[in-house]
Formats: structure tokens, C-alpha cells, sequence
């Protein structure tokens, strides 16, 4: 074990979060992505960039709490989540590498049909970014105690993860979304190799209660884990409808229309999302929790969101003005993405962690099912004569999830 890890020093948390920040990498390329060359190469129609975005939610819902499961039990490569991290790691890698080459992998294939073969890829890619993330969230429980010094390695692994999610858009506003996916198949490879062989895994998961065996039934606060289910569902539902149908919003509402210019706008703003959200968990929400509680802050920061959506909605004319409210989104971004992991890990059995991650990560995927066939079939339907149907929707999602959060209680271990 290195001394960092045994010492707990912040320099062991910047490592510990790199294999998460690897796939957070890979999932800001295919937010920043997928759409825009589905509809600027392969000229795919919204309601078909909707069915690509939905093959792997479909897919999630059975792959995370089944890897989660299978990493609690297995022992590989002197770890339980470092199979998982390095093999998704690698998959990751190569289905971004597949994104420009799809017409290719149709000719190469023989199937015609352009539609199938950009689904097997998004398939691909978002299964391979579902196997790591799991394990790369359950690890810092696995090697963090419980309390302030866990919530520390999930803010400082999202400050981490949203600062390369930052550089990634940067470079799609910058350089371009090819040049991002050729970088991005670099780091993500680096990110999810080298740091997952450095850390050292227990290799027995203790039990939440000292003297008792790991059983979810009796260790776990099902109902309060239920609640956070819920309320963490409807923020992602907002994201998520924001994240792929943002393009649409800008063809119509500030009517763009060129495929250079849509890419840098998209890229300007997921910058400016993760770049401010880069500096909130650490500076901002690490110490609002040690005054308010992880609960209440996690719910001011989800209101704030809906304010945010709102405004786009209701206000935006331009570029400009978009930039200025994604401000106001990081603020929400950087909590949903942080806290209510630390939340969720403090009200489960920590021997069964990976299996309630890869629960937990349904409200992510499930609500991202939602957003790529339900909301997608109304949006397309009246994008044309009201394109702030996008952000409305964003913005209720959002305030119907900090309302819910008044229901999930703040866990008492914090609170000592």
C-alpha cells in the first residue's frame, strides 16, 4: 500500500479519483458528441438520436447492479473493482474511437442500415462507461471510513472529474469534437489504468455494524434509500433531457444552423458547466455541508438548478446569455454528481456497496430512458413552435427533485 493511501492524504484522493474522472471523461465526449455528429454527419433525425441515446440506459438497467453484485464477491488481479475499472477503462476507449468511424464500421460490416450500427456503438460505449463507473464510485467507500473523510473523497472526485470534463469541452469549443475524441481515448485509458494498479483494495469488505455479518435487509435504510432514489430520478431527468436535446434548442431557439458553430456553442457551455463546477465541491459544498448537512445543501443546490433552467427557458436570446445561466446550472451540477453518493453510501451495508451503486445508478440511467423516448417523442413534436419545451421541462424535473429532497433525513453518523 502507498504510503498516501495509509496516511489519507489529499494526494491520495486526487488518484483515487482519476478512475472515475476517466469515465467522466468518456461520458462529457459523448454528451459533447454523440448528437452532434449522429446529426451533422449521418444526418439522424431528432427522434432517432433519441432512440440511439436510449440503447444504453436499456442496457444499464440490468449491466451496473450486476457488475455491482459480481464486484462485491470476486477476487482478480488483487481487486474487487479493479477488473471492472480496467476492462471498462479499455472498451471505453474504443467505442469513443468507433463514434467517427461508424460509416465505416457499416461499410466494413455490411449492414446498410446506419441507424442499427450507430445504436450498437452508443450501445457500446455507454454499457463499457456503466461497467467502470460503478466500481470506480464504490472503491472510495471500499478505502474510505464512514463520515467526513467519505464525503471528502466523493467531492474531491467530482472537483477532479469535472475539471477534465472542463478541459474536454474547452477542447471541443477550442479545437473540435474530432481532435476531443482522439485525446480522450488517451486519457481515458491512462485515467482508468494507472491509478486503479496503484491503489490497494481491502481485501475483505467489513460490515457497516462491527459484529454482524454484511446483510442488506437488516444493514440497510430502505426507506430512506427509496426516498433518495426518487428525488435523485427527477434531477437526472432534467440533465438528461438538457444533455440530448440541448442541440435542438440551439437549431431552433438561437437558430444555429451551422454544424461548426453548434459544436463550439455546445462545448462553451459544458465547459463553463464542469470549469465552474471544477472549483464548487471543494470550495463551496464541502464546507456548506459541515454547516448545513449534506441533505440540505444537496436540495439548495438543486433549486438553484431548476432557477437556472428557468432562466434559459424563459430569458435566453443568445450565446452569451446562455453562458451566463450554465453558470448558475454548475452550482447544481456539481452537487448531483457528488453528494447524494456520499448520501446513499452512508445508509447502505458497506460489504454489499457495489451492488446498491449499481442500484443507485439506476435513478441515472432509467430517467436517461425516459428523456430518450417519452420527453424525446413531446419535444419532437413541439420543438418547432416552442423550443424552450427543453429547459421548461428541465426546470420542472429539477424543482420536483429538490421538493422530494425534503423527505430524505440527514444520516446521523454526519451529524456526530
Amino acid at each position: 500500500m502507498l504510503a498516501i493511501q495509509k496516511k489519507l492524504s489529499n494526494l491520495f484522493y486526487i488518484l483515487l479519483g482519476l478512475p472515475s474522472t476517466a469515465m467522466g471523461f468518456g461520458l462529457s465526449i459523448q454528451i459533447a458528441v454523440l448528437s452532434w455528429i449522429l446529426r451533422t454527419k449521418y444526418g439522424l433525425e431528432i427522434h432517432e438520436i433519441g432512440i440511439v441515446w436510449a440503447a444504453g440506459p436499456i442496457a444499464g438497467i440490468i449491466g451496473q447492479p450486476l457488475v455491482g453484485l459480481i464486484s462485491d464477491k470476486v477476487w482478480f488481479l488483487n481487486g474487487r473493482r479493479r477488473p471492472f475499472i480496467l476492462i471498462g477503462g479499455i472498451l471505453t476507449a474504443l467505442a469513443i474511437l468507433a463514434l467517427p468511424n461508424i460509416d465505416k464500421i457499416a461499410s466494413f460490416t455490411g449492414i446498410g442500415n446506419m441507424l442499427a450500427v450507430a445504436i450498437t456503438v452508443a450501445l457500446t460505449l455507454d454499457l463499457s462507461i456503466n461497467i467502470s463507473f460503478n466500481p470506480t464510485r464504490s472503491i472510495i467507500a471500499d478505502v474510505t471510513p464512514d463520515g467526513e473523510l467519505r464525503t471528502k473523497g466523493y467531492t474531491w472526485m467530482q472537483s477532479i472529474s469535472n475539471l477534465f470534463g472542463a478541459l474536454a469541452y474547452l477542447t471541443s469549443a477550442l479545437i473540435g469534437n474530432y481532435e476531443l475524441i482522439y485525446v480522450g481515448v488517451l486519457v481515458i485509458l491512462l485515467f482508468s489504468i494507472l491509478p486503479t494498479l496503484l491503489i490497494s483494495e481491502p481485501r475483505e469488505l467489513v460490515s457497516s455494524e462491527p459484529g454482524k455479518t454484511a446483510d442488506s435487509h437488516t444493514q440497510t435504510n430502505w426507506p430512506q434509500l427509496y426516498r433518495i432514489f426518487v428525488a435523485h430520478g427527477f434531477s437526472w431527468l432534467g440533465i438528461q433531457t438538457m444533455f440530448i436535446y440541448l442541440f435542438a434548442f440551439l437549431e431552433r431557439k438561437l437558430t444555429v444552423s451551422d454544424p461548426v458553430i453548434l459544436g463550439e456553442i455546445t462545448g462553451w457551455s459544458f465547459f463553463i458547466l464542469n470549469g465552474v463546477g471544477f472549483l464548487i465541491p471543494i470550495f463551496l459544498l464541502q464546507p456548506l455541508t459541515k454547516k448545513l448537512g449534506q441533505v440540505r445543501t444537496h436540495r439548495l443546490s438543486v433549486a438553484t438548478m431548476s432557477l437556472g433552467y428557468f432562466l434559459i427557458a424563459f430569458v435566453t436570446s443568445s450565446s452569451i446569455s446562455l453562458y451566463a445561466f450554465f453558470f448558475i446550472l454548475s452550482i447544481g451540477w456539481s452537487a448531483i454528481v457528488s453528494l447524494p453518493f456520499a448520501i446513499m453510501s452512508e445508509n447502505v451495508d458497506k460489504g454489499r456497496m457495489g451492488f446498491f451503486m449499481g442500484i443507485f445508478n439506476l435513478s441515472v440511467v432509467i430517467p436517461q430512458l425516459i428523456a430518450s423516448m417519452a420527453i424525446g417523442y413531446v419535444i419532437s413534436h413541439y420543438i418547432d413552435e416552442f423550443p424552450s419545451i427543453v429547459f421548461i421541462v428541465s426546470g420542472i424535473s429539477l424543482a420536483v427533485s429538490a421538493f422530494l429532497w425534503n423527505f430524505v433525513k440527514e444520516t446521523s453518523r454526519l451529524s456526530k
